[in-house]
């Protein structure tokens, strides 16, 4: 199995996940959950007729602590 495959199948696997309505954690990495967004109204920015927007769920990522860590570059990732 190269790497592609492995990768795919990683998301396939978030993805399902999701779709069942749960949480997945990756340590040190963050944590994917789904959000309810509630029926709203919006307005077509092209003509600004309002438009009935329907309630959705949506994928959420949080960046666990290591990687914000990281990325920010101030502290290290590794306890010293």
């Amino acid at each position: 199995m190269c790497f592609f495959d492995l990768t795919g199948e990683i998301f396939n696997e978030i993805s399902a996940a999701l779709a069942r309505g749960e949480r997945v954690e990756l340590r040190g990495f963050g944590a994917f959950t789904i959000k309810k967004r509630d029926a709203r109204v919006g307005r077509n920015p092209r003509t600004g007729e309002q438009v009935g927007v329907d309630e959705k769920v949506v994928p959420f990522f949080k960046a666990g602590k290591e990687l914000r860590e990281r990325v920010n570059g101030g502290m290290s990732a590794t306890p010293e």
